[in-house]
Formats: C-alpha cells, sequence, structure tokens
C-alpha cells in the first residue's frame, strides 16, 4: 500500500513537473510514510523525489522513528544546536544533488523556517505549490481507510447519544461541549479529534463557526451541534440541530428545509457528477424556499486524515466525482439574531451512487423546554 501511494505520488509530480515534494509533519506524510512527529521549533522535513530514496531531516531524538516508516528514508539527524541543524540540511541536499529543481512544498502548512532552511541549503531550488498533486494522490480512499472513517462516524454517534440527557434549558453551551467531548473519548476515538465541538444555541446558531460559550440553553432555541470522531487517524464530522421547547413555526419550516436541502445534496452524488452539481442541488432547495441569501457557506468538503481536504462542495465545482471521495453535506440557514440550522453527513461516492456513512436521524429532536 505504502509503495502504491508513493508511486501515485511520483506519478503525479511526473505530470506537475515537479523534481522534489518537501512535507513537514501532517497529514501527508503520515499518508505516505505512517510516521508522525510534532510540528514544533525543531523542523521535520521529508524530501521526496520524483525518482530515487526519499530523505528525511529530523532532531536526533526522534531519529529511532524511521525505522517504522513505511517508505524507505535515508535520515539526516541533527542535535540541539543551529550549527548541527544547518549542517543536516546541506548534508541532505548534497546527498540529493540538489541544484535548480523545482520544489513542490504544502502550501498551506509549509513554515518559513523549513523553507529559509531548504533554501539557503540548496540555495537555486525554485519552491512552488505542491497541493494539486497531494490532493490527488489522497482524494479518493482506499477500502481500509473508508473503514477507519466509518467507525469514527459510529463512535461520534455512540458519543452524541450518551451526551442528549445532559442536554436541557439552563445549561450552558460549554458544559455540553466539555461533555460531548468526554463521551466521544469514552466511546473509542483517537484522543486528536478533528476538531473541538462546536455547541452554538439561539442567536448564536446564526454563526456557523460559532464557540461554546456561557450561554444558557433556553426554550424556544434552535441548537446546532457540530462534531467528530477519529479512528487510526480518520475524521468523521457531523452536525445534528435541536430544539428546546416549542419553536416558533417560521424556525421549524427552516428545519424542515434544511433537512430536504441535505436529503437534495446526498441523493445528488454519483461517479462522473460535478461537485458543483451536489452543491446546486442542495442549494435549489433553500432557494426555492426563500433562504437563499441565509446559506452563506459551500454544501461541503472533503474528509479524511484532515477534517476539510478536497474534495470541495461548492458553488460552480466541475471536479468529476469518482468512486472512494469522501466528504460532507453540510447545507445550512442561518437567520442573524435569531438562530440556525445545519445538517451534516459524511458520504462517500460508490460506483453507482453515495453511501451515507453517518446514519444518525435527521428528524428534529425536541428536547422538552
Amino acid at each position: 500500500m505504502s509503495d502504491a501511494r508513493l508511486k501515485g505520488l511520483q506519478a503525479e509530480m511526473e505530470k506537475a513537473a515537479l523534481d522534489l515534494v518537501a512535507l513537514l509533519p501532517g497529514p501527508n506524510l503520515v499518508f505516505l510514510s505512517g510516521l508522525s512527529f510534532h510540528l514544533m521549533e525543531r523542523p521535520v522535513v521529508a524530501l521526496i523525489p520524483r525518482k530515487g530514496m526519499a530523505a528525511l531531516v529530523l532532531p536526533e531524538l526522534e531519529a529511532a522513528k524511521v525505522a517504522a516508516s513505511r517508505i524507505p528514508f535515508v535520515p539526516f539527524p541533527y542535535g540541539e544546536d543551529e550549527d548541527s541543524r544547518t549542517s543536516a540540511f546541506a548534508a541532505m541536499a548534497k546527498r540529493m544533488e540538489i541544484e535548480s529543481q523545482k520544489l513542490g512544498v504544502e502550501y498551506l502548512r509549509m513554515r518559513v523556517l523549513e523553507l529559509r532552511l531548504l533554501e539557503n541549503a540548496a540555495p537555486r531550488v525554485t519552491a512552488v505549490d505542491a497541493s494539486s498533486a497531494l490532493a490527488s494522490v489522497r482524494m479518493t480512499k482506499d477500502e481500509d481507510e473508508i473503514e477507519a472513517m466509518r467507525t469514527a462516524v459510529r463512535i461520534a454517534e455512540r458519543a452524541f447519544d450518551q451526551t442528549l440527557p445532559a442536554i436541557r434549558a439552563g445549561v450552558r453551551e460549554r458544559e455540553i461541549a466539555a461533555e460531548l467531548t468526554l463521551q466521544i473519548l469514552r466511546a473509542g476515538s483517537d484522543s486528536e479529534l478533528p476538531f473541538a465541538p462546536i455547541v452554538a444555541s439561539g442567536p448564536n446558531a446564526a454563526l456557523p463557526h460559532a464557540l461554546p460559550g456561557e450561554r444558557m440553553l433556553q426554550s424556544g432555541d434552535l441548537v446546532i451541534i457540530d462534531w467528530g470522531a477519529a479512528h487510526k487517524g480518520y475524521f468523521s464530522d457531523l452536525t445534528r440541530t435541536l430544539a428546546i421547547g416549542t419553536l416558533s413555526d417560521e424556525l421549524r419550516t427552516v428545519y424542515e428545509v434544511v433537512r430536504r436541502a441535505n436529503q437534495a445534496g446526498r441523493e445528488a452524488i454519483r461517479p462522473g457528477a460535478m461537485a458543483g452539481d451536489v452543491d446546486a442541488a442542495a442549494r435549489s432547495v433553500i432557494a426555492a424556499a426563500g433562504y437563499s441569501e441565509r446559506f452563506i457557506h459551500r454544501t461541503g468538503h472533503g474528509l479524511g486524515l484532515e477534517a476539510h481536504e478536497e474534495p470541495y462542495i461548492r458553488e460552480g465545482s466541475a471536479l468529476r466525482l469518482a468512486p472512494g471521495m469522501t466528504f460532507t453535506v453540510e447545507p445550512g440557514i442561518y437567520i442573524a439574531g435569531v438562530g440556525g440550522v445545519r445538517i451534516e453527513d459524511d458520504v462517500v461516492v460508490t460506483a453507482q451512487a453515495a453511501e451515507s456513512l453517518s446514519s444518525y436521524p435527521r428528524e428534529l429532536i425536541i428536547i422538552p423546554g
């Protein structure tokens, strides 16, 4: 598997005319090698050539990890002093005969620290964005990856069930978020969660990425809960919206519109369809109900080793969906000063259509007020 992943990346490098790709600690390095490092003050840089042996510059205290890599690396360990670090990068550049090659970097992850060390070791190298090549390799998941995500979804759903009894009027948002985090870990999640749970009630639910605060849940509130779990490094990401007590007629209508938009988005998924088609299917339901200006984000995002990755399910995207692609479907309506609704599921494209990895009920859950 690891050999296939490495060959897949090297094939994408060939297409993009990249001579080398530099990887920092994070999902791309884990995907290729299985090695996990902290992104910290001691730099770790893997250098993947289009042909030949890969190199890894890393602190001496991490050097023993190299033996567990799924792909072979020539290690270049360094000590605590700056000269040792500089020497390790210089030795790596010399061993790999780096001169004026085109170096692909992770545009959203590469730091000035590592880039300067690479440029100082190889002054004639040209750094360019390698995001597309890396995304192409990771976007289509294999069965092991999909099964890990299925498990992450089951863990998240079990945790939500265990949290429901704690949700009631008079409880603060942050108390529910804390309980949900505890239940996610108790249900078997990896300790590194995809993100801290969002619990947003009443007017706060009009903010898609609201942070849980001191607000107490009140009768008449909508409560958006957005959470996820992790299994073997792969993530789930779900959202359900609950009602506390009796809702206004408008908010009940809004909920039903979002539920139908979620269903329409999921039903539009099939191999060969464009990502923009899925967005349009969900968005058209909301527009027909008169709430188009209240749907203020894309319909979904890719999911895997990251909570947000390719493919992005957004308006106008011509990306063709293919079996094995995994992403969220999460339409929403947000009314400033009043509240909001979002319903989010995790899906995988199959040979004919799509499988929803999540099965938690989408009907409105009403908590007695």
